[in-house]
């Protein structure tokens, strides 16, 4: 029988210290978090592994010779040496599109932060302002409508094709940027040079993948580009945003908010300097965790690893 080690299933399933979201797999040994110099030795003589952030390197694949199958737990593979799998025969699996809903779901409560301010106007009424106010309601906080501002999405992959069809349900001019704009096009969607979408833009939503060409997009030159004022959501990777650049926009009033469900570095640094940056909201990497989505997940992730045994691999990366 083969046996199944899952490397860090606890931010899969943070709820059920037994890890039930992982009921359907036999056979396993499931660990809340494996550190780098203990993957080797928790995968063992193990022929399948699944792995969320745990990185599965050329020296642990040379470490753990039984190693036949590796499954990750999201849809980018990074944490995986795809090219030293691909030497030792070893089939790679991810889980594609699970999220979409969620992402854009999380992308729209930001967008819709930085025009009604919710959240600030709830702190505000909680320290007292609403009862010591003169009038039955105030508003120092600057509200704007969304129906008819542009928004600039970047990137048109499942969660940006969804995040379009969300802005256009509000109203939304969408102008897109994508690497490969559609043979026809798409009511109600211009496809832009970055340049133009950057001068045209009320608001910029990142949903593009972390490439060498992508990091580093939003820096001092590309926000230079931008609209006065402009409020920029990232539900796509930290590094595609320089952060002390958008520290100093946001310092200066360039850009009004930033709203981000992703940093740099994860955890962040204590002296990361969007933390202390004014205007801006931060989630912790959560757009992807509603208990569905994981469910999901973790249920295609399984999918995955029977189909393999089976002799049917799907999803294959390699």
């Amino acid at each position: 029988m083969i046996r199944t080690v899952v490397l860090d299933g606890y931010t899969t399933s943070p709820e059920d210290a037994a890890f039930g979201i992982y009921a359907g797999l036999e056979n396993a040994q499931i660990y809340a978090r494996t550190a780098a110099e203990d993957t080797a030795a928790r995968i063992g003589d193990a022929q399948a592994v699944l792995t969320n952030k745990v990185v599965i390197s050329r020296e642990v694949m040379e470490a753990c010779p039984g190693l036949r199958y590796i499954g990750v737990l999201a849809t980018g593979y990074n944490v995986v040496d795809i090219e030293a799998a691909k030497e030792r025969g070893i089939t790679v699996t991810n889980v594609p599109a699970y999220s979409t809903q969620a992402v854009v779901q999380h992308a729209v409560a930001m967008l819709l932060h930085g025009m009604s301010r919710v959240a600030a106007y709830d702190a505000r009424v909680k320290d007292g302002s609403w009862v010591r106010s003169e009038d039955f309601c105030f508003f120092d906080e600057p509200m704007e409508e969304v129906s008819g501002k542009t928004i600039g999405i970047v990137g048109y992959g499942n969660i940006g094709k969804a995040m379009a069809r969300a802005a256009l349900g509000l109203d939304m001019r969408v102008l897109v940027h994508t690497g490969h704009p559609p043979a026809e096009g798409v009511p109600g969607v211009s496809f832009v040079t970055m340049e133009e979408l950057l001068g045209g833009s009320d608001v910029i939503s990142l949903h593009c993948p972390l490439t060498e060409k992508t990091r580093g997009l939003i820096g001092d030159a590309g926000i230079a580009k931008m609209k006065d004022g402009v409020r920029v959501i990232n539900t796509a990777r930290g590094p595609v945003v320089d952060g002390r650049a958008m520290a100093d926009a946001l310092r200066s009033g360039k850009v009004a908010c930033y709203m981000t469900d992703v940093m740099e570095s994860e955890p962040p640094r204590a002296d990361d300097p969007l933390l202390s940056a004014p205007h801006t909201v931060i989630t912790p990497h959560v757009a992807w965790a509603p208990r569905q989505t994981r469910e999901r997940l973790v249920g295609v992730a399984i999918a995955n690893l029977k189909a393999w045994m089976e002799g049917r691999p799907q999803n294959v990366v390699c």
